[in-house]
């Protein structure tokens, strides 16, 4: 019973482990905000900027290994998925409220 307990547990936070990367995979132009966190999760963090939302996936898996985390970002404009990958979010243009992600090196 303990060993049948145990092999659950373990299963379960494979389950949970599952890398940000991965479930981003499934991630299209035009989702909801909505889409976007249940597919996701609930964001570490956010930034607004006029029309455009920044979600932040602070330190997440990009793949099945440990070592491999890294920031992760999704901008929406008008509530819509209009970019998203691993990086930083940082404004296009000064001058115009518009967002984009720099990957980082």
């Amino acid at each position: 019973m303990k060993r049948l307990l145990y092999v659950v547990f373990i299963l379960a936070m494979a389950l949970q482990g599952c890398a940000t990367g991965e479930k981003a995979q499934n991630l299209r132009e035009g989702m909801t905000k909505a889409e976007v966190v249940s597919q996701l999760g609930q964001p570490d963090g956010f930034k607004r900027d006029g029309e455009y939302e920044a979600l932040q996936y602070t330190n997440r898996l990009i793949s099945g290994w440990s070592w491999d985390r890294t920031d992760y970002v999704v901008i929406l404009k008008d509530g819509k998925l209009v970019e998203y990958g691993p990086g930083e979010v940082r404004q296009r243009d000064p001058s115009a409220s518009t967002l984009v992600v720099v990957p980082v090196q």
